[in-house]
């Protein structure tokens, strides 16, 4: 008799909720690896730089691993693709299921960049501020293909066209700006 993975003793298959507990846990435990990592790295470069920066990204690479493995696991829970070769197109990528690293990972780290500006004055305030409006919008593009999963769902598309044609051009426009101004002349 074969084992069904994640097999309960009364119903033979694993609930629902625990499928999606266990793909966010794994996605938390995932990001925060990649701050034990950075810290380790801090630590660990005086002792001996380049196999510190192998361990760091070797560290973050198993981290983003842990993070896609979870993404995908996630998006099938929350909307279970139907089988057939007509609805291949319903199944999450595996390489970036529903946007998690070109929004919901590249969001955290313009927060994180937004954030770091604010206690840097060569930054205007304003720039950091509009980053953290993309941040925002990223992490809702994230949230809504994996939620909603509609692109054409008014929460969806605000965030898009902001993001893609107003706000993220614009920040990247300013940012280039003050990058090109405070660079010393060649």
């Amino acid at each position: 008799m074969t084992s069904v993975p994640f097999e309960s003793a009364t119903s033979g298959v694993a609930p629902d909720a625990g499928l999606f507990l266990g793909a966010v846990f794994l996605m938390l435990g995932g990001l925060l690896t990649t701050a034990v990592q950075v810290a380790l790295y801090d630590r660990l470069r005086r002792v001996d730089g380049p196999w510190a920066l192998l361990a760091l990204l070797f560290g973050i690479a198993g981290a983003i691993g842990a993070i896609m493995h979870a993404g995908y696991d996630l998006a099938n829970a929350i909307h279970p693709p139907s089988p057939g070769p007509k609805n291949l197109a319903g199944f999450p990528s595996p390489v970036d299921p529903r946007g998690l690293l070109t929004f919901g990972i590249a969001g955290v780290s313009l927060a994180i960049v937004a954030w770091l500006m604010g206690r840097d004055p060569m930054f205007p305030r304003g720039l950091g501020t509009l980053g953290y409006v993309l941040a925002f919008l990223f992490v809702v593009r994230y949230l809504g293909r994996l939620i909603i999963l509609s692109p054409a769902h008014p929460v969806l598309l605000v965030a898009t066209l902001l993001s893609g044609f107003l706000i993220g051009p614009a920040w990247y426009g300013w940012l280039g700006i003050v990058l090109r101004s405070a660079s010393p002349a060649r």
